[in-house]
């Protein structure tokens, strides 16, 4: 059996389960191609029709706002029909498997499964055993992986810094529990950035075998000195055990991201956040609010990621087939 891959035998992206691969021409593509999704304000959202007669299905196994919500919407304003699972009320909670749902809905004529899981492996594991036309995208795996998540961090930062390879971008917090995290590494690493810091208490670091590159500091304060990016990420307390589970309070002294913290960094540099966001804990309310988030600007550019990514994939499926 040969290992499994994202592409096609054309070298064409199938499935997107991860950036680890991804070359920085083909994450280009992707980004490019999202800008031409984007709207100013107030004015009406890009659509099509290049996903109609093409079934999208969510399944997320994991509680999810932004990601389900962008998903749904790309899929929709692509043309495509979309169903979305609760996996809590479907036919898994009665001892159904993975497999078994999904033969089901692939029976239905379902092209594209859109899957959030806790467990690693479920998105690539379902890849492996689709029909040959059918796509799988990860919307997060485990602690793992966040593709589009990464991708629409980079497509924010270029927006507001033009590129990448000069900056200093500075990931602070729960690490080593964080997909957003590992996605980022491998999105900026991809990308050439000037400098990647991972900056976490010594119990939130990633294991010294990851990330290889990536400048480590356990002091926020040395990590976002004269950063350009600072990403805040929240503390993953449903991937800890109970007593390893910090307290608010204290956390936010020791690693909050203030204002005052904030003036270590470039005057210029821009705070991002993948959400949600505890307020005061990660992050204090007036810097999420402040003039240097591009939070909100993120969720803007999470819709058009993902319309670009699903465009992609069933362009790459009419090319195999024959039909363009």
């Amino acid at each position: 059996m040969l290992p499994f891959s994202q592409f096609d035998p054309a070298g064409q992206l199938r499935h997107l389960i991860t950036l680890d691969g991804l070359t920085s021409d083909q994450i280009r593509g992707l980004i490019e191609r999202a800008q031409h999704f984007l709207r100013a304000p107030g004015v009406e959202p890009a659509r099509s029709h290049e996903l109609a007669g093409i079934t999208v299905a969510n399944l997320f196994n994991e509680p999810s706002t932004r990601t389900r919500s962008s998903f749904e919407l790309a899929a929709r304003r692509l043309g495509a029909d979309v169903l979305n699972i609760e996996i809590q009320l479907s036919s898994r909670v009665k001892g159904e498997t993975v497999l078994d749902t999904i033969y089901t809905l692939q029976s239905m004529a379902v092209d594209v499964f859109v899957i959030r899981d806790a467990e690693p492996g479920v998105g690539q594991f379902v890849a492996e055993h689709v029909q040959d036309h059918v796509s799988v995208l990860s919307a997060g795996e485990a602690h793992l992986s966040h593709p589009t998540q990464g991708l629409l961090d980079a497509l924010t930062i270029l927006q507001y810094k033009g590129g990448f390879r000069d900056l200093v971008i500075a990931v602070i917090g729960d690490v080593r529990h964080s997909r957003v995290a590992r996605s980022a590494y491998q999105v900026f690493s991809a990308l050439e950035v000037g400098e990647l810091r991972i900056v976490a208490p010594d119990a939130l670091m990633p294991e010294p075998s990851e990330m290889p590159g990536a400048v480590r500091f356990n002091s926020l304060e040395a990590g976002i000195a004269h950063a350009d990016v600072v990403m805040t990420l929240r503390v993953q307390k449903e991937r800890m055990a109970e007593a390893a589970i910090p307290d608010p309070h204290d956390y936010h002294a020791a690693w909050g991201l203030t204002r005052a913290r904030l003036k270590l960094a470039r005057p210029e540099a821009i705070v991002m956040h993948p959400g949600p966001v505890n307020r005061d804990i990660e992050i204090a309310s007036d810097v999420a609010d402040g003039p240097h988030s591009v939070i909100r600007q993120q969720v803007t550019n999470g819709v058009a990621v993902r319309m670009a990514v699903l465009e992609t994939v069933i362009a790459n499926r009419r090319q195999r087939q024959g039909l363009r």
